[in-house]
């Protein structure tokens, strides 16, 4: 390995706040948050999305997403009513 030409590798936490599931990886992303972990050292922090703790295919659960909500009120703001196609 050459040196000067590679990312710095550190310790990184990776954390799902919808979840409450962190997870201490090491990763060259950079940031300049920082938590304090469960052995009272402090790393960096990167707040995600979604983790496995989190996404459906790992939990086995699903997402209901009111479809039918957001078809009637898109139709209510910018559509038409059935009445005025014919």
């Amino acid at each position: 390995m050459r040196n000067g030409i590679h990312p710095v590798s550190r310790p990184v936490v990776f954390r799902d706040r919808a979840a409450g599931f962190q997870l201490l990886t090491r990763s060259t992303i950079d940031t300049e948050r920082t938590v304090e972990w469960e052995d009272g050292s402090t790393y960096p922090v990167v707040d995600v999305e979604i983790s496995s703790a989190s996404h459906p295919f790992y939990t086995g659960t699903s997402r209901v997403v009111d479809t039918a909500g957001r078809v009637e009120r898109f139709q209510r703001r910018y559509g038409r009513t059935t009445a005025d196609r014919h």
